[in-house]
């Protein structure tokens, strides 16, 4: 039995019952659940986002969502910060506390740290934009796979905010981004649990499908619509919301923006695995198996 206090991450790709799970396991547990999506830290967006439910926000005690305006930046850095006082916090009253998500990077920081990243001159950062502004996203993508194989694996490489960032890191010091995740873990003062929810990959792509049809009839086409001003923020250049942009300026029809938005997020699922399956530690179990899912948590108990 583990004397220290223990961090239970539930992890997987989008659409893969990550939100559910975890809100069983904090009651289970009488504890309450840190958010490390991404996605989800703004309070602007909810339906392309697929924040949790007002009833499933009410089912548990949730930090970090809906928290940042898309006008502001939080990096992976930020977050670690935040949410290691928050767990701090939580540890003084609870011996488990629950972390979901499928930002890898995120989930990362707070469990492993993250190395100082070097920063850019503006001259370099000058230069990166103004080529992805002349040569869009495909020079983006490009040059990462080139310079960076690993990390384009994993990157969602439809967002042009981190590949520029990463290019940044690569310009600056000629070497890979990827290089500057901890070889060497930090080692926390609590244990750390981890727990991925698998599927079938035909069964998890059916889900992202229906998800997004869900999505479209919940009105992402509207909610978009209101952050054409705001597209180029960070927040706005992912899968759910570029797709549209794109729609509102012509570039494709409606039926087209909704089969690439199902598209990228199956891409987006595809590379969140990638970076999961990385992650030899990592507990998979079925998704409906609730078994499995409660032994793998009893084994900390």
């Amino acid at each position: 039995m583990s004397l220290k206090k223990t961090l239970v991450c539930v992890v997987g790709a989008t659409a893969s019952g990550k939100t559910t799970t975890a809100i069983e396991l904090a009651q289970a547990l009488n504890t309450e659940i840190i958010s490390a999506d991404s996605r989800q830290f703004y309070k602007e967006l909810s339906i392309g986002t697929a924040k949790p439910t007002i009833e499933e926000l009410a089912a548990a005690t949730h930090h970090f969502i809906s928290h940042k305006s898309i006008l502001e930046t939080y990096s992976a850095g930020d977050f670690e910060i935040d949410a290691l006082q928050k767990i701090k916090e939580l540890f003084q009253i609870h011996n488990h506390v629950i972390m979901v998500g499928g930002s890898g990077m995120y989930i990362n920081a707070v469990c492993n740290g993250l190395d100082a990243l070097p920063k850019a001159t503006e001259a370099t950062r000058s230069e990166i934009i103004e080529r992805y502004q002349k040569e869009g996203l495909q020079f983006l993508q490009q040059e990462v796979h080139a310079k960076d194989p690993a990390y384009f694996k994993t990157v969602d490489i439809q967002n042009p905010q981190r590949l520029m960032r990463a290019l940044e890191v690569i310009y600056t010091t000629g070497m890979p981004f990827s290089n500057f995740f901890k070889q060497q873990a930090v080692v926390r003062d609590f244990d750390i649990l981890t727990i991925g929810m698998h599927w079938e990959r035909a069964a998890l792509y059916h889900r992202i499908n229906t998800r997004v049809d869900e999505m479209i009839e919940q009105g992402l086409e509207k909610e978009a619509s209101r952050f054409i001003e705001h597209k180029q923020n960070y927040a706005l250049r992912t899968v759910g919301y570029t797709e549209f942009f794109d729609y509102f300026e012509g570039k494709q029809n409606l039926p087209q923006t909704i089969e690439l938005i199902k598209q990228h997020t199956r891409n987006f699922a595809k590379r969140q695995l990638t970076w999961f399956k990385r992650d030899t530690t990592i507990k998979w179990v079925d998704f409906k198996n609730k078994n499995a899912i409660f032994a793998a948590l009893n084994s900390t108990l």
